[in-house]
């Protein structure tokens, strides 16, 4: 199915009127997923800037070298410009090579600067404008689904998210079954209690004591930035069940993935974000074998994270908060295979204030003109979405 199939497709049914509204009539096997990376993923390290020295030099220890067929901790090869992390080998860059992923730099939130991660995770859930007064009672999914007939929308998450809040009823389940100590506090009672009477005894103690305070210290303030979101391995774990769930139920779904806030010790090629990366990449190419043919032609994915990162590694081998992102977008029927949406050289002169990406695509302009090729909505559907945003037509489907 080709790009002009695809928009066919989900464009397939009459649109309706009701009550003096249009509404949008989607392909019965039209799906969509949103999966929010809470933390503010580092994405500099992802989609890599190859051709840029600039990156090179502000990151001396983080920076993912450029593509060499011979290294296998090196960029893999999406344009001259661009390398995505070598964590997707086996994952995502095969989706690229079948030009069913594509990626936008420079997007984010271009009118929240506050970088926290709370505030702007509220903006983009709320996907209304800053400026004006806030509505917590209306999530920007839930809107779409109201404007949409035949919608079967779930949210993945422990409780109902910002996003999904509104006057459509939507249900959620957990899939926050991993991530934590594998040994729980009765399990290390019981070892403490197996080798009270041995010279181990002090050792084992201090050991789980140890433990402790290294996971607290370290989880404190992303779980806070999660939001009690999945990790990325129990993203991975649950990815497939996911994917029936919205093969044969449900056709909107919402999924947010933790584990993202990256200052101390991020590593490069390998490490602790090149671990995440592995796990959300074996998770999404797992719910798109799960979808299977030909569902996978009428899904699409949408990834994004409330902002970037800092583009100069810290003193800590880490990355702090920052602003643009880069969004990825996949499914079977996309314009893949490409980089979207406008860019501009990766240098000292264009980062924004000095430190950050800049936010060149708003992401309620580029989900606007999304959820208006996927559904064929109309500019009152978008405005009652997304209100006060223009669409941005940046070829994605």
């Amino acid at each position: 199915m080709n790009r002009r199939e695809l928009i066919k497709a989900f464009a397939a049914a009459a649109p309706l009127t009701v009550a003096g509204r249009v509404w949008a009539a989607p392909a019965t096997d039209a799906r969509l997923l949103v999966v929010f990376l809470r933390g503010a993923y580092d994405a500099a390290n992802v989609l890599v800037p190859v051709s840029s020295d600039f990156y090179y030099q502000s990151r001396p220890t983080l920076g993912i070298a450029k593509p060499d067929a011979g290294n296998p901790n090196a960029a893999l090869s999406l344009s001259a410009d661009w390398g995505l992390h070598p964590a997707f080998r086996d994952s995502l860059y095969p989706i690229w090579e079948k030009r069913e992923i594509a990626f936008v730099p420079f997007a984010g939130t271009g009118d929240d600067l506050t970088r926290s991660h709370f505030e702007t995770q509220d903006t983009i859930e709320l996907g209304q404008s800053v400026g004006g007064a806030r509505d917590y009672r209306s999530g920007f999914m839930s809107r779409l689904a109201a404007e949409l007939t035949r919608t079967r929308p779930i949210s993945f998450t422990d409780q109902l998210p910002l996003i999904f809040r509104g006057t459509k009823q939507v249900p959620n389940t957990s899939i926050n079954n991993v991530g934590k100590p594998s040994v729980d506090d009765r399990q290390a009672a019981l070892i403490k209690e197996m080798y009270a009477q041995s010279p181990l005894a002090p050792s084992v103690s201090e050991g789980f004591r140890v433990r402790d305070d290294v996971y607290r210290s370290i989880s404190a303030e992303m779980t806070a930035a999660n939001r009690g979101a999945v990790s990325p391995r129990g993203f991975e774990l649950s990815a497939r069940r996911i994917g029936r769930l919205m093969r044969d139920q449900f056709n909107v779904g919402f999924v947010d993935v933790g584990g993202w806030d990256t200052h101390v010790n991020q590593g490069a090629a390998n490490g602790y974000l090149a671990d995440r990366l592995g796990e959300l990449g074996r998770g999404l190419a797992g719910f798109s074998e799960e979808i299977g043919q030909p569902g996978w032609r009428d899904t699409v994915v949408v990834v994004i994270s409330e902002f970037g990162r800092t583009f100069r590694e810290n003193g800590d081998r880490g990355t702090d908060h920052g602003h643009g992102s880069v969004y990825w977008v996949l499914g079977g029927g996309i314009n893949g295979g490409r980089i979207h949406g406008e860019q501009v050289k990766i240098d000292q002169v264009h980062l924004f204030q000095n430190r950050d990406y800049p936010v060149l695509t708003d992401y309620r302009a580029m989900l606007a003109g999304l959820f208006e090729r996927m559904y064929g909505l109309g500019a009152a559907n978008l405005q009652r979405i997304f209100p006060g945003a223009r669409p941005a037509e940046l070829g994605l489907v």
